[in-house]
């Protein structure tokens, strides 16, 4: 082959390399994907405080719930949100969330005293680019030293209450629980680099109800100021309708009993009409005669007997009235445990 037709071959080579190139670069540029990558993005951040008894005297606890709305001109947006406290001067993140299929995220923050700046943060993704909320400010005093507070949400059927929950007996009724932790504590946590873990529970239902949590355990992680939730459910009974009674399985109702009773019967009269004749006969009526009173007796002491000709009683139901159910978190750091709680109106009607 010539040095010239080398040239050729090379040069064909080059353009069809540039061709391919080019021809990538404008397929990625018409992808769907591609053309949503540059799509923009809005952020808010609306900002709650709501407050509750602590167990310190003195003092309250203050709970801020931060509503996070990220849109976007073509979908909605999904992913995790960032918050960001500026109190220290400078950006610093102290939680995140993962956007509903509405792109809204909901977190609830146990911030120390003082002036907070905070700011809602939706980060690059794939299809949307990043952005940022108006910053919104949070002033909290007196706040409580608990390590963590408990709160009580979305509470079904609730009553006029705004912590209450209606019942009538054999329902059920949920609310959502969350046990969020002080900022210092998660300080603390952060010192460690181990998680903490909070089990929720209740205490002073009424009797025959009960609830049940779904996790029971809580994970509280280094860094992550946000609070845990988990769902409570709350059970109350209501009688029954007397069930019938089987079928009695006595003589009267039993043809085969009566096969076994009624010839004992008569073996029996006819024992005591040849007792007159013979001494040892009547002896062994008389121990067959006792043998057979003991086995009715016994029977008719039997709890089995006694379901079968007079059948279950009723189920009792929970008693109406008001009560205050205390719901709790408690966790332990291994010396020393760490208790706090909050209440719910329960009606049973």
């Amino acid at each position: 082959m010539s040095l010239e037709q080398v040239h050729v071959i090379g040069k064909i080579c080059r353009g069809l390399r540039l061709h391919w190139v080019a021809g990538f670069a404008v397929a990625l540029a018409l992808s769907p994907v591609a053309r949503a990558a540059g799509l923009a993005t809005s952020t808010s951040l609306a900002v709650q405080s709501s407050t509750q008894t602590c167990p310190t005297s003195g003092l309250t606890t203050t709970l801020t719930t931060l509503t996070v709305t990220v849109t976007s001109s073509s979908g909605v947006p999904s992913g995790t949100v960032n918050i960001e406290d500026e109190a220290s001067g400078s950006p610093v993140q102290i939680a995140s969330a993962t956007l509903n299929t509405t792109g809204q995220a909901i977190v609830s923050l146990y911030l120390a005293n003082g002036p907070h700046t905070l700011l809602a943060v939706y980060p690059n993704t794939l299809l949307y680019v990043t952005s940022t909320s108006l910053p919104a400010s949070a002033t909290i005093s007196s706040q409580c030293d608990a390590q963590f507070a408990i709160s009580l949400s979305s509470i079904s059927p609730s009553s006029s209450s705004s912590s209450g929950m209606t019942l009538t007996g054999g329902q059920s009724g949920t609310a959502t629980v969350t046990v969020t932790p002080s900022q210092e504590y998660v300080a603390s946590l952060n010192t460690t680099e181990a998680p903490a873990f909070v089990t929720v529970s209740c205490s002073n239902l009424p009797s025959l109800a009960s609830c049940a949590f779904t996790p029971q355990n809580l994970e509280i992680l280094p860094g992550q100021d946000a609070g845990v939730i988990s769902t409570m459910l709350v059970q109350t009974e209501s009688p029954t309708v007397r069930a019938v009674p089987p079928a009695q399985l006595g003589p009267r109702g039993n043809p085969v009993a009566w096969a076994i009773v009624l010839p004992g019967m008569l073996g029996l009269g006819g024992l005591a009409w040849g007792a007159r004749r013979r001494r040892w006969l009547q002896r062994l009526s008389l121990v067959l005669l006792v043998g057979l009173v003991t086995t009715l007796g016994t029977t008719g002491c039997n709890p089995l007997y006694y379901y079968y000709n007079h059948g279950p009683t009723n189920p009792h139901e929970t008693p109406a009235g008001t009560y205050t159910v205390i719901v709790a978190g408690q966790s332990s750091n291994g010396v020393t445990a760490i208790t706090n709680t909050t209440t719910l109106v329960l009606t049973v009607q």
